[in-house]
């Protein structure tokens, strides 16, 4: 019990360094430095990895895209409602681009709980449903304008409607089986990023952080698989 209390007590001082030091960033991402090429992360340490993340489409597909989002973070809904699914439709079904969420979860500890949630459903290959279910949701209670979109009656709740055993998710929840992925997604924004921010996406070699249009992804997206050519 612990170790688990302590890396939500480091993703906590994580989040508190970031804000004390005047560099996190939770806007739309439509003013400077909205979108920015990665080089001088790449410098001071590696690309992100896939690691043990859940990537969403064809293995093999050439190009990966890596988005951080917090699920509380109203413009990475907004990036998830108007902008993912036409990546998803135009690059991942076609078997162009690959799609990995990371977990940037610093909102408090509704955001820590879904981030471990949603990492806790990929032991029953449930994964992006759940990742899109807690997305709507978030959603639902902004539209509302309520509260308590991932208590952990809901978060149960998510897990039932995608029809997932709801016992052996909560045993993985309560347990706070992956909290350590979650605090090492934080660890590795932390390295690649030279401004933190959500939602951020890495395309190849250029870093979009904000909600923008689809048409700005499909750029990059379309220069990075020329890249690769």
């Amino acid at each position: 019990m612990e170790n688990k209390n302590n890396n939500f007590l480091a993703i906590s001082i994580f989040a508190a360094a970031i804000i004390i030091g005047g560099s996190l960033i939770y806007s739309a991402g439509l003013n400077d430095p909205g979108k920015a090429n990665v080089g001088e992360a790449l410098e001071k340490s590696n690309f992100p990895e896939i690691g043990n993340s859940v990537a969403l489409g064809d293995k093999s597909a050439p190009l990966t895209l890596f988005v951080y989002g917090d699920f509380q973070c109203s413009y990475c809904v907004k990036f998830f409602k108007e902008t993912e699914p036409l990546i998803r439709q135009n690059y991942v079904e076609t078997g162009k681009v690959k799609i990995v969420h990371k977990d940037l979860s610093f909102l408090g500890q509704a955001s820590v709980d879904a981030a471990n949630a949603v990492k806790c459903a990929k032991d029953q290959s449930k994964y992006w449903q759940y990742h899109d279910a807690l997305y709507l949701a978030r959603e639902a209670e902004l539209i509302a304008g309520t509260s308590g979109a991932f208590s952990r009656a809901n978060l149960e709740k998510i897990a039932s409607d995608i029809e997932m055993d709801t016992e052996k998710f909560m045993n993985c929840f309560d347990a706070k089986k992956y909290s350590s992925e979650v605090l090492e997604d934080a660890d590795e924004a932390a390295r690649v990023m030279t401004q933190i921010s959500t939602p951020t996406v890495f395309v190849g070699t250029a870093m979009i952080q904000g909600a923008y249009p689809y048409a700005d992804f499909e750029s990059a997206i379309e220069a990075a698989l020329a890249e690769m050519e």
